[in-house]
């Protein structure tokens, strides 16, 4: 049972782990093993929201690591789910490589976004205020 004391307090390496997700999100488009079959409207439409996606979890996560709210967590949760969902949306899904990264990116997204809530769930918000920097 005593390992499970690790998941139990949020830890600023989730915060960093947020910021290099929120990079890694951003720059997916151009990953070399991604084949660029869409049309260029298409292309540019699937880059604009995947810079957002991206710059907004980074912004998120620095945020965490600042000034530790809950709303930031369920917003790094729907980022992740939006990101998830992005490639059939905006009909990249034939990118098959694309589309799994950003599935596999949303969905860690989502996973630590939960974690972090649960983590954080039982906090009064001055013991969120005082989250260790």
């Amino acid at each position: 049972m005593s390992g499970f004391s690790f998941f139990n307090k949020h830890r600023t390496w989730e915060d960093w782990l947020g910021m290099l997700l929120g990079v890694l999100i951003v720059v997916s488009p151009w990953f070399p093993f991604s084949s660029h079959d869409v049309m260029d409207a298409e292309r540019s439409t699937m880059i604009l929201n995947t810079f957002v996606i991206g710059m907004l979890v980074f912004g998120l996560a620095q945020l965490e690591y600042v000034a530790l709210q809950r709303w930031e967590e369920v917003g790094e949760i729907a980022l992740g789910l939006w990101l998830a969902a992005s490639p059939f949306i905006f009909g990249y899904a034939g990118d098959d490589m694309l589309r799994a990264w950003h599935v596999a990116l949303g969905g860690i997204v989502v996973l630590l976004g939960a974690l972090q809530l649960w983590q954080d769930w039982r906090l009064s918000d001055q013991e969120l205020a005082n989250h260790p920097q």
